[in-house]
């Protein structure tokens, strides 16, 4: 066993010494030892369940045969962080969560991890540090919310942001607005929509990761405590046959999540998230692939914001397993990939059904031939935007207006909820890219507020940042190179007209090559932003979004 490096032997004796001060017996220096990593927390609603999960686990663990123990992940509820310097905080934890997890894990030598994340960068982070550390690892999540019901209505977070837009807009009332307040989040657990938490916890599980319903059992439902007990009984399994995240995570394996990714429609997110973790376990993941994957992937799923449907709608309908079952019928998986149950994708989905066509619709019948995010290119976007195309209603899939700039969120909140933004506008927010934010922001604000203000069908959004899994709407993220390094996006000004063709995969400025290369010269690097702490040191280490914001190590070359 791995663990006897710290439990085996006269050299040892310091060693268990110290575990006997942890109240260990004889017999359990003898077992193995089954790290369950944490993300419980009493600030974030995804997390704060967490606590009954673990317990769930280690009584799994301790069944099978192995003895567990509980170390903390850190997690930011991005909700709660929307909208101000807590946002610069969000994505940067991905990569704190990947390397303190790696420094547990191998300062005391597990045999074995049970992974327990839940929200958003917390997901992909441990994601991230299973596929670095390599050890027999299995994933279970909190689990999402249930959406809540206001007005008789089902509705989730995003409806709350969008709300928001419409009280200033006087399109609701302050009552009715209260009502979305108290009423929108009823649960804990994960936002309820196809947000980046939801779509990372789908991702596992299709990626070969976690168990049937990782993605989709609701958090208070008892199934999710049942399946944290299968498993920790599970990842036992997994030590015994020495089956690890490498083993599951390969390239056919990413291929698999990427094509899931498109049917369900997925946050945008997804496709920061997936390259680095795919990037930890040696495999090449990028935006070209994603659009080979989109042009024969169906978008099977409308889950909110693309949609009137929830997280609980999608597992009473079958969940992830029946969604991969669909894909089968045109062939889009590879069904020989070894998944933590020990068994091969095919052999999970042998069973599986699509119990609801009006929520997992057939591949027969589609919500479109395309997969539910698309790649652009062009002379704005270098090397890439992405959009979340599911979450667009039709006349903005082409669109051409003059471009609305603004240098950071906030002066692009002010103006649309001041009534500033017009109908054919492209508003453009720039400077809050990886490196520019740093931190690459979410703008779920601006988003719901053009949403809210009644402008969704005739305004586009366009960013070096990113978008909430929550953004729905013609929200074209991650756009490369950022403004910061003196990406196009930088060289933009005030009502110069910008195409998007998203069927086209085209994202162009309407000024001519000799005038962007006289405005190139006028361009100065800005000061940076943040100059101490945490964000300066990722600020200097960060990749572009395009390469999944991933940091650098030393030898790798500076971007």
């Amino acid at each position: 066993m791995k663990s006897d490096k710290v439990k085996a032997g006269v050299q040892q004796a310091p060693h268990r010494s110290l575990f006997n001060a942890l109240g260990f017996t004889k017999e359990e220096l003898e077992k193995p030892l089954i790290g369950i990593v944490s993300s419980y927390n009493e600030i974030v609603p995804g997390h704060m369940n967490i606590d009954k999960i673990v317990d769930a686990v280690k009584m799994g663990v301790a069944m099978a045969g192995g003895v567990p123990r509980v170390f903390p992940a850190i997690a930011v509820c991005d909700g709660i962080a929307m909208g101000h310097e807590g946002m610069k905080y969000s994505l940067v934890t991905r990569d704190l969560i990947a390397d303190s997890t790696e420094c547990m894990a191998k300062a005391h030598q597990f045999d074995a991890l049970v992974m327990v994340p839940n929200c958003d960068k917390n997901v992909p982070g441990l994601l991230m540090a299973a596929a670095r550390i390599n050890v027999p690892t299995i994933f279970v999540s909190g689990g999402p919310m249930l959406a809540g019901h206001v007005m008789g209505q089902k509705r989730s977070l995003s409806s709350m942001f969008e709300a928001v837009g419409e009280y200033t807009a006087h399109r609701i009332t302050e009552e009715q607005l209260l009502e979305y307040e108290r009423k929108v989040c009823p649960t804990c657990g994960s936002c309820s929509g196809m947000y980046t938490a939801n779509s990372m916890n789908c991702l596992t599980e299709a990626l070969g990761m976690g168990l049937a319903g990782n993605g989709t059992i609701p958090a208070v439902y008892s199934d999710r405590l049942r399946l944290a007990k299968h498993a920790g009984m599970q990842i036992m399994e997994l030590l015994r046959r020495n089956i690890r995240p490498r083993d599951i995570m390969t390239k056919e394996a990413f291929m698999n999540a990427l094509t899931v990714d498109m049917a369900l429609g997925c946050s945008t997110n997804s496709m920061l998230h997936l390259p680095a973790i795919a990037h930890e376990a040696g495999v090449e993941i990028n935006v070209d692939i994603a659009n080979e994957v989109s042009e024969r992937t169906p978008n099977l799923c409308h889950l909110a914001p693309a949609g009137p449907t929830y997280m609980e709608d999608l597992n009473e309908a079958g969940g992830v397993r029946a969604v991969m079952k669909e894909l089968t019928k045109k062939d889009l998986l590879n069904l020989n990939c070894l998944t933590c149950t020990g068994r091969t994708v095919g052999e999970n989905i042998a069973d599986a059904k699509n119990l609801n066509p009006e929520v997992i619709r057939p591949v027969e019948n589609p919500f479109s031939e395309t997969g539910g995010l698309a790649a652009l290119k062009g002379n704005l976007a270098p090397d890439s935007g992405i959009v979340k195309r599911s979450a667009v209603v039709s006349e903005m899939m082409v669109h051409e207006g003059p471009a609305r700039v603004f240098d950071c969120e906030e002066d692009a909140i002010e103006a649309i909820l001041g009534g500033r933004i017009h109908e054919g506008d492209v508003v453009v927010i720039r400077y809050e890219g990886p490196k520019g934010g740093p931190g690459m922001r979410e703008m779920l604000n601006p988003t719901s507020a053009i949403a809210g203000m009644g402008l969704g069908s005739s305004v586009a959004l366009i960013t070096d940042g990113r978008f909430s899994g929550a953004s729905r709407g013609a929200s074209i993220g991650h756009v490369s190179p950022e403004a910061a390094v003196g990406g196009p996006i930088a060289l933009v000004k005030e009502g110069d007209r910008i195409r998007i063709d998203i069927p086209a995969y085209s994202l162009e400025l309407l000024v001519s090559d000799e005038e962007l290369a006289e405005r190139r010269k006028e361009w100065k690097p800005r000061t940076p932003k943040i100059t101490e702490g945490y964000l300066a040191r990722y600020a200097a280490l960060v990749t572009s979004g395009n390469k999944g914001a991933v940091l650098r190590v030393p030898g790798e070359e500076n971007e």
